[in-house]
């Protein structure tokens, strides 16, 4: 069977219908073109997936001194999320540090981040990727390593042979560090308000949840878009039921405070009639009455270490090993008490 034929400069160049030259400033973000020209070439490069000449890369020894982070998240959730904001401080603080800029795009669907690598990686436009959000069979992951573009993880498990390094921090133990919680203080009725329930971490507290049914748990998960919205319309339905939860769950802190002001808005009492507890969290957590049970985590250390772990990665002729994160920690406050 015959090789297909390496798409070239000369043929984008004729299929957008400008010169060579226009073709290498678009592909290499330099300055020559006008927008409108530049998003046409990279279009036809992304339809035809070009890719760079790879001997050529090495002779001139080409370095972006850039790292790409796409997040798969909207603005507005993405602004309320203590977690993104300590975890990008902590990436820029080893960044900064080392002379390398970060290129952040949100994105709308695992194509569209797929995509967004492989114009990142066709212009040499970063040195490598962090990603975040982790899913069971993620086609981004094969993507990565099939597109040539250094990347580590950020995730719930190590990683397989054919995927990239991945930091990762073992959710079944995050998970038994809250729910058991929850159980010894006999709140046998617990829900879950989770983010979208393909995400690895996702799955991985369900099942933790679930499995505590051998122990007379009757565990619920609920999946939302991470946004208070989303969050509040969860615990608003679960504290109109009849028989409702002794505890509730959440995936961040955002999403715990939302529930905390649907609860005082109903005349819940917390933690007299409901407890709550959330797996991120924050200055805020602590601030508000009353304060929040949370898993802590030093996410801006995280953010670091992905970001000097990404770099050695770039340098690296092969992928390294992974890396397990730090286990976070159980802080108790007054959001949580024993069943009544």
């Amino acid at each position: 069977m015959a090789k297909p034929k390496r798409v070239t400069i000369s043929d984008i160049a004729r299929l957008a219908g400008v010169s060579p030259g226009a073709v290498s400033f678009a592909l290499n973000g330099r300055p020559g073109v006008s927008e409108e020209t530049r998003r046409r070439i990279l279009a036809v490069a992304a339809q035809h997936h070009w890719l760079p000449n790879t001997a050529a890369r090495a002779l001139v020894g080409s370095r972006a001194g850039v790292v790409g982070f796409a997040v798969n998240r909207s603005a507005g959730t993405l602004g309320a999320e203590a977690f993104f904001t300590d975890l990008i401080a902590g990436m820029q603080s080893t960044l900064t540090a080392k002379g390398v800029a970060m290129q952040m795009v949100l994105v709308s669907s695992m194509e569209q981040e797929v995509e967004t690598y492989r114009r990142w990686r066709s212009a040499n436009q970063v040195d490598g990727v962090i990603v975040i959000d982790p899913r069971d069979d993620d086609t981004r992951l094969t993507a990565l390593r099939e597109i040539g573009l250094p990347a580590v993880v950020l995730g719930s498990r190590a990683s397989t042979p054919d995927e990239p390094a991945a930091i990762w921090l073992d959710d079944r133990r995050v998970a038994h560090l809250l729910f058991d919680y929850l159980c010894a203080l006999r709140l046998n009725r617990i829900v879950y308000v989770s983010g979208p329930a393909e995400f690895q971490h996702t799955r991985l507290r369900a099942a933790v949840l679930d499995a505590l049914g051998a122990r007379g748990v009757t565990g619920e998960a609920i999946a939302t878009d991470y946004s208070p919205e989303q969050a509040a319309a969860a615990v608003r339905a679960v504290l109109s039921r009849a028989e409702r939860p002794e505890a509730i769950a959440f995936d961040n802190d955002v999403m715990a405070l939302a529930g905390l002001r649907v609860a005082q808005e109903m005349g819940v009492r917390i933690p007299q009639d409901v407890s709550l507890a959330s797996f991120d969290d924050s200055v805020v957590a602590s601030l508000v009455h009353p304060s929040v049970t949370c898993v802590s985590r030093d996410t801006f250390a995280l953010g670091a270490q992905a970001a000097a772990f990404l770099l050695e990665q770039v340098d690296a002729p092969e992928v390294l090993a992974d890396r397990e994160g730090a286990l976070p920690q159980l802080t108790v406050r007054e959001s949580t008490a024993a069943a009544r």
